[in-house]
């Protein structure tokens, strides 16, 4: 599903059929269909993010008080949905597209680490599989969250971070919101992503399910 870098090609191996993957790509997660997005997220002009250094302490260039560096995040809770789920954390493959989990761990949600560390300024998202070959996934009832709901995601430090819905939207994978799911924002948000609506002659999910949320 996920990827990123200026030509957004996913592979075909990436993606099993029928498998759904949260696509967070370059132009947009174009996720489980072969798409080939006009940019990435590495297009859209970047937020502040914070440096995730575990345990370390980082002091800025005028020698004012260190402050604790942002950990990085390890677990993820939507009460409302019954989802429950460590984090992992997702980078960009070779050919410069999102990764997205292997089918093998579609209960577990993936963190893109391009982006801020949830809790800090601007977009952190968060992706995660539908179905895959295995089965039900961890985002497969994603579709029925609903505004104000709360979704929870721990830290290394143990610190928990709460975040409220604030809307959803469905997106065909080739005109992909990227602006509004990369772009620079003045608040602390959260996006989660993962594939959805019909099927198309390979048995990829021809849309993605993007879910808006903001820091309580």
């Amino acid at each position: 599903m996920p990827r990123t870098t200026p030509s957004l090609r996913r592979r075909s191996t990436a993606l099993p059929v029928y498998a759904c993957l949260a696509l967070a790509a370059l132009t947009a997660l174009t996720g489980c269909s072969d798409a080939s997005p006009s940019k990435s997220p590495a297009a859209v002009t970047p937020t502040t993010t914070t440096a995730v250094t575990p345990d370390a302490k980082a002091s800025d260039t005028t020698g004012s008080p260190s402050k604790p560096a942002a950990q990085a995040p390890v677990h993820v809770s939507i009460p409302s949905l019954g989802v429950n789920s460590d984090i992992m954390r997702l980078g960009l493959n070779t050919d410069g597209t999102v990764e997205v989990p292997p089918a093998e761990k579609g209960m577990t949600v993936g963190w893109y680490t391009g982006g801020p560390v949830p809790g800090a300024q601007g977009p952190a998202v968060l992706i995660g599989h539908n179905d895959t070959r295995f089965g039900r996934a961890v985002f497969h009832d994603l579709k029925k969250i609903t505004k104000g709901a709360d979704i929870t995601v721990r830290d290394a430090k143990g610190a928990e971070i709460h975040f409220e819905v604030t809307g959803r939207e469905t997106a065909s994978k080739t005109a992909f919101p990227t602006d509004r799911v990369y772009g620079p924002t003045d608040d602390r948000a959260l996006r989660l992503v993962t594939c959805d609506g019909a099927f198309d002659a390979q048995g990829h999910p021809v849309d993605n399910l993007i879910v808006y949320a903001t820091r309580k």
